[in-house]
């Protein structure tokens, strides 16, 4: 396994910029004008990537299905799930010029295939890889197939045991697919106090691959937290408006707040550092300033033997530590110091071998 993983022409992994992924999904509203305006958007705010959903609504969802989670009335009636999706649904052609929109615009286009289908298209499209939804983590014919690419994929893990992610990443790996895990929760919004951000720590040990985070929280508080735990990968849905209708626009970041949304992960990636525990350069002069160096106590003599009460330990540093101290006691200086004066070895008369 991997800390890391080529992804296009990035890595993806500890000691690499945290890839943000601006999630559309299906904020475009089935409309192609306003995915590309998403994408402008996305690449405007400063997202890394821009990700769609691909599917073929006939193979997702059977045709007597009913809208659990959501449902929105459209010409005055409720839609099943099946009618929602396909009114959402984008095809071939639109996906192509989506794709080179967003090489237009020097941003990296993802979406998440639901059907091997989808997956197709998305490769000969040119994807670095693909993005696998969490509620297709237990289905694992798919994921080897997909796996069977060979494309880095990026699997989210929303509602699963580990258990559950133990047997999707056997199927990926059994492929030899790069991976990269997601934590997610699967709610809309999800809860901070759920978010369990410390399973990105669980994964990350259980399966040494990287691991980032899939957030549907509201805010920045728990992307940011994410980030400082070294999520390698954040993702937040993207809307051009919350008050449009639709599945996922009540929870999405605007661009105006996608773009804080960057500078402050940038902000804190660049907080963490490398992890060395050392004086950085703003530091160095405090160093002078706030430590304490070995002084004369009071005026001393040329010759006279230093006791404990004939030194001090006093600001500023740059002169012998004050850990010496005890080492001196005992030992006559070679000239007279002033008071207040710092002592260097060489005013100290070398010591008699034994």
């Amino acid at each position: 396994m991997n800390a890391s993983v080529a992804f296009g022409e990035r890595t993806v992994g500890t000691g690499n910029p945290v890839l943000v992924v601006a999630e559309v999904g299906v904020n475009h509203d089935g409309d192609l004008a306003t995915a590309l305006e998403l994408v402008d958007a996305a690449a405007e705010a400063g997202a890394d990537a821009v990700k769609f959903q691909t599917f073929d609504v006939a193979q997702l969802v059977t045709s007597t299905a009913d809208l659990a989670a959501y449902q929105r009335e459209r010409a005055g009636k409720v839609e099943s799930q099946r009618e929602m999706l396909a009114a959402l649904e984008l095809g071939a052609e639109q996906f192509a010029e989506i794709a080179e929109q967003c090489i237009a615009r020097d941003i990296v286009f993802l979406s998440t295939p639901f059907d091997l289908s989808s997956a197709a298209l998305l490769a000969d499209l040119g994807v670095p890889g693909f993005k696998i939804g969490s509620g297709e983590l237990t289905n694992l014919p798919f994921l080897c197939g997909i796996a069977a690419y060979g494309l880095p994929l990026l699997v989210s893990t929303g509602m699963a045991t580990l258990e559950e992610v133990r047997d999707a990443v056997n199927v990926i790996t059994a492929e030899g697919a790069p991976l990269i895990l997601l934590h997610c929760v699967s709610s809309y919004p999800a809860p901070p106090d759920e978010a369990n951000l410390r399973a990105i720590d669980t994964l990350r040990d259980a399966f040494g691959v990287p691991v980032g985070y899939s957030d549907h929280s509201l805010g920045f508080d728990v992307s940011l937290a994410a980030v400082a735990r070294d999520a390698c990968i954040l993702e937040r849905h993207f809307t051009l408006d919350r008050r449009r209708t639709g599945p996922d626009h009540r929870m999405s970041l605007e661009p105006r707040e996608l773009s804080e949304l960057v500078v402050r992960v940038r902000a804190v990636e660049a907080s963490l550092g490398n992890g060395q525990k050392q004086a950085q350069p703003s530091e160095i002069d405090m160093r002078i300033t706030a430590r304490r160096s070995i002084v004369a106590a009071r005026a001393l003599k040329a010759g006279e033997k230093l006791t404990a009460d004939s030194l001090a330990v006093k600001r500023p540093g740059g002169g012998v530590a004050p850990g010496r101290l005890h080492s001196m006691v005992g030992r006559s200086l070679t000239r007279a110091l002033r008071a207040d004066e710092q002592l260097s070895e060489a005013d100290l008369e070398q010591e008699e071998e034994a």
